[in-house]
């Protein structure tokens, strides 16, 4: 096996390097030719990121580096992804920090309900020592964590009833990514989390597999869950940050100055797709106001903190006190 992944390896640095020929039919014009990945529609925040990131890595490179961006789940689901990432196959990733917490523990700690009160406090977290400490695991399954980027606070949809308080919110099958906080976080609301790959999610909505699901506005409207969905509720139970991962062998493979390239334009990415999620997420409310979806724009929040202080007891002694202490401090 390992011989396999060695050959494999060298393959793979061989395409990086421009020696693989043709990408979606185009001739090889850069030395780099490097695939992103994500899961979202070109519509999407995590698409306007990426066509940012291309723009500028370009220009900072010189030509040096191409990027070809593969949207919609083209390269397979988030954890396809980052396994590819792992090895070299796909260059870049952009997505949901639930996949990643298989390979990086820490990063369960960003999916916990109502762990930020503001993007602000989001980001006073993530672009410091915290972000860093979170995302170090990483390089050891050969993954860089390039920055975070964002895919909004997450929402609750359902079809069966209006949901004002933590109460209302009971006795539904919710549709939750595969991460152990999320799950918990269902429980704790009285309702059956049902793991649901988010390719499949729209389906399993209209044929009422479950009963509901969470998600940023994003997500809700440029997939038209109000299609199949008849309450939404504006419970912001968690700022979902986007991981915006880079191979780590690609990323040793390349001369110094295009590193430089690489983490300089990876920045300024990070906060042109931030400043889009947040202008994209107050027209999406605007665009929903008007689709035939219920809307409960002012649930009792605190009902919900209340219920979910078990999630944070469950996951204290695996996370570690100190941690959360120390994002208490920066709000």
């Amino acid at each position: 096996m390992r011989v396999y992944l060695s050959i494999l390896s060298i393959l793979l640095l061989l395409f990086v390097s421009g020696c693989s020929g043709n990408v979606n039919g185009k001739e090889p014009d850069a030395e780099y030719v490097l695939r992103l990945g994500h899961l979202q529609t070109e519509t999407h925040p995590y698409h306007k990121g990426a066509l940012k990131f291309k723009e500028l890595v370009e220009k900072k490179s010189n030509g040096r580096i191409r990027i070809d961006i593969f949207p919609s789940s083209q390269l397979g689901n988030g954890r396809d992804q980052i396994e590819g990432a792992q090895i070299g196959s796909i260059h870049f990733h952009i997505g949901s920090v639930a996949p990643v917490t298989n390979f990086a523990p820490k990063f369960n700690l960003l999916n916990l309900p109502y762990l930020f009160e503001s993007r602000e406090h989001a980001f006073r977290v993530l672009d410091g020592e915290i972000g860093k400490e979170i995302a170090s695991d990483l390089e050891n399954r050969g993954i860089i964590n390039l920055g975070y980027m964002e895919n909004g606070w997450r929402h609750m949809t359902n079809n069966k009833k209006p949901i004002k308080t933590s109460a209302d919110a009971a006795k539904l099958k919710l549709r939750v990514q595969e991460s152990p906080p999320y799950i918990s976080f269902i429980k704790a609301l009285g309702s059956t989390p049902v793991p649901v790959p988010f390719g499949e999610l729209y389906t399993a909505l209209e044929q009422k597999v479950v009963d509901g699901q969470e998600n940023p506005l994003a997500q809700i409207y440029l997939n038209k869950f109000q299609e199949v969905q008849s309450y939404l509720t504006l419970t912001a139970h968690n700022y979902d940050a986007a991981v915006f991962l880079m191979s780590k062998t690609t990323y040793d493979t390349l001369p110094e100055e295009l590193q430089k390239a690489v983490t300089e334009a990876s920045a300024e990415a990070v906060d042109y797709e931030r400043k889009v999620a947040l202008e994209d997420e107050k027209k999406l409310l605007e665009d929903l106001k008007k689709t035939e979806i219920e809307i409960e724009e002012n649930p009792d929040l605190d009902s919900f903190r209340e219920a979910v202080k078990p999630v944070y007891e469950e996951f204290e002694e695996t996370i570690g006190k100190e941690l959360f202490d120390k994002i208490e401090s920066l709000k």
